[in-house]
């Protein structure tokens, strides 16, 4: 486009040539500035792409312990979710999410029963699992460069501070002459926490070396029994108050570190304890004694527990379950579009027969 410009500029009176300077000027004090942001962006883009991520599709907690908002949204649409944006066309979002009902409805009787709802959740479980190794494998060769099939945390570590900013050849000499890395205290503190997850992963015998199956477990605990307990271990000893290894109602819902300062900000922590209460009494507490063992919290994360499905599946059914049938029929799906999408979509009843 530069030198389209140029040559028009040049065809013109002479007294059209500062144009030209003009034009080329603006060119090159535009590179440095475009140059560092694309820097920045792949450095950003690196990190996250080898960090272990905070948010894991169709697991109902967060790496931090809080509640997976978009569980119900990724359980039921699971990769499929083009179409239920803020900005999508009501019309096609409405006969995109008729689609979605009649596949779940299997035996095509115009009704989701628990069963089949149930079933619909482990399969999209699955593709988000499927999603992760797909990830996960190209994550592991941006690691692995000598391609041996094996990652030391060391060259891990390498990688990591990278990304942040640090010579990678620089850093490789420094770890070769046993040279201490000098790094800020925040990132020391989250390179400890990455090792304790590194050791997790390592399956005995321990020799810190990550097969592609290992780093899958290091980055998706999901994936792995081990790394599960890791996760929900980590999870109870950031809640845990008394010491215990164990959850009380009370400690589950206790607040996040701050203060109320305004009524928005009461009414974000009301639903907080709300949420987190309904939680614990309703999926969380098997036995409902009151406390939450690690053991109950390790099934209720387990993402391919059929049995948490099953239950998963009625709970989701009884929010939209107008008539009570324990089904979930067009009429409802549509009305209750938000917790199913996200997106709420307008004029269910008028539409609910002609886009099913």
């Amino acid at each position: 486009a530069i030198w389209t410009q140029v040559a028009m500029a040049s065809r013109q009176a002479p007294c059209c040539l500062w144009l030209l300077g003009v034009i080329l000027l603006m060119d090159a004090s535009a590179r440095p500035a475009n140059h560092s942001s694309a820097r920045e962006r792949a450095g950003l883009r690196e990190e996250n792409e080898i960090l272990p991520p905070d948010h894991l599709n169709g697991v109902k907690l967060e790496m931090d312990g809080h509640l997976n908002k978009g569980f119900h949204q990724e359980v039921f649409l699971g990769k499929d979710t083009d179409g239920f944006e803020e900005d999508a066309e009501p019309r096609k979002s409405r006969r995109k999410l008729m689609v979605i009902f009649s596949k779940v409805d299997v035996n095509a009787d115009r009704r989701i029963s628990p069963k089949e709802m149930q079933h619909w959740i482990m399969q999209k479980t699955a593709e988000h699992f499927q999603e992760a190794v797909e990830e996960s494998r190209a994550h592991f060769r941006a690691v692995d460069p000598d391609g041996d099939g094996r990652v030391s945390w060391d060259e891990y570590k390498v990688k990591f501070l990278a990304s942040k900013g640090h010579s990678e050849r620089g850093l490789a000499e420094k770890m070769r002459n046993n040279e201490e890395l000098k790094v800020d205290e925040e990132t020391q503190e989250v390179l400890e926490n990455l090792k304790d997850r590194w050791y997790q992963a390592d399956n005995p015998p321990s020799d810190l070396l990550l097969t592609e199956d290992e780093f899958l477990s290091f980055l998706h605990p999901e994936h792995s029994r081990g790394m599960l307990k890791f996760m929900v271990k980590e999870i109870v000893r950031d809640l845990d108050q008394d010491g215990d290894k164990q959850l009380s109602l009370p400690e589950f819902i206790s607040l996040p570190v701050g203060t109320v300062e305004n009524q928005q900000g009461q009414d974000v922590d009301d639903n907080w304890v709300r949420d987190r209460k309904k939680e614990f009494e309703e999926l969380i507490d098997a036995n409902h004694d009151g406390i939450v063992t690690m053991a109950e919290l390790e099934d209720y994360m387990d993402p391919m527990n059929e049995y948490n499905a099953l239950n998963e599946a009625k709970q989701m059914i009884a929010v939209a379950d107008e008539n009570q049938n324990q089904h979930l029929e067009p009429e409802e799906v549509l009305k209750y579009s938000e917790f199913f999408t996200g997106s709420k979509l307008m004029d269910y009843a008028r539409n609910v027969h002609e886009e099913f």
